[in-house]
C-alpha cells in the first residue's frame, strides 16, 4: 500500500536553506508563477457551466478543502487539480523528479492524501465530489461537463419527483 494512502499523516518537511533544500532563481521565479485559484481550466469549466445555466460558489470556504466549485443546491462539489501537484500517474512521475526529491516526494503524497480526506469528509456531509485533472478540462471539456451536468440534472429529478 501506497504511503499516502496510509491513515498516519505524512510530514513534510519546510522547503529551507537551513533543511538542506535549495532552488535557483530562475525555478523560483518560474514556481511564484504558478496559480492556485482561476486557473485557466477552472475558468474554462465555470464558464461552460454558467452557459449551461448554473450558478454556483468559487473556492467555498465554507467546506473542507475550499472546492473551487460548489453548487450547494445541488450539494455537488468540483476541483480542478493540476497534474504535477495532485500526483497524476504519481508511481511513474515520482521517478523523474531529480531534485529536492526528500521534499517534493512527501509534499505530493500528502496533498494526494489530503485530497482523499477532503473527498470523504464531503462525501459524509452527503456531497458528491468531482475530481478534474487541469488537462481533461483542457482536452475534453465536453464530456466532464456532460458527466457534471447529467448528475446535476439526476439530481435536481430526484428531489422534484420525491
Amino acid at each position: 500500500m501506497a504511503n499516502y494512502k496510509s491513515k498516519e499523516r505524512i510530514k513534510v518537511p519546510r522547503f529551507n536553506e537551513e533543511s538542506g533544500f535549495y532552488t535557483t532563481p530562475e525555478r523560483s521565479k518560474i514556481m511564484g508563477k504558478i496559480r492556485g485559484k482561476n486557473t485557466k481550466p477552472e475558468l474554462t469549466f465555470r464558464k461552460a457551466l454558467w452557459e449551461a445555466g448554473y450558478r454556483y460558489r468559487i473556492d467555498y470556504k465554507k467546506l473542507m478543502g475550499k472546492p473551487d466549485i460548489a453548487l450547494k443546491k445541488y450539494k455537488t462539489v468540483i476541483f480542478i487539480d493540476g497534474e504535477f501537484w495532485h500526483g497524476q500517474n504519481w508511481e511513474e512521475r515520482k521517478q523523474k523528479i531529480k531534485s529536492n526529491r526528500e521534499f517534493w516526494i512527501p509534499k505530493i503524497e500528502r496533498n494526494m492524501q489530503r485530497d482523499q480526506e477532503v473527498n470523504t469528509a464531503l462525501e459524509q456531509l452527503g456531497y458528491t465530489v468531482f475530481r478534474f485533472w487541469e488537462g481533461e478540462i483542457k482536452k475534453e471539456l465536453d464530456r466532464c461537463l456532460h458527466k457534471v451536468v447529467a448528475h446535476l440534472e439526476t439530481f435536481a429529478f430526484q428531489k422534484h419527483s420525491s
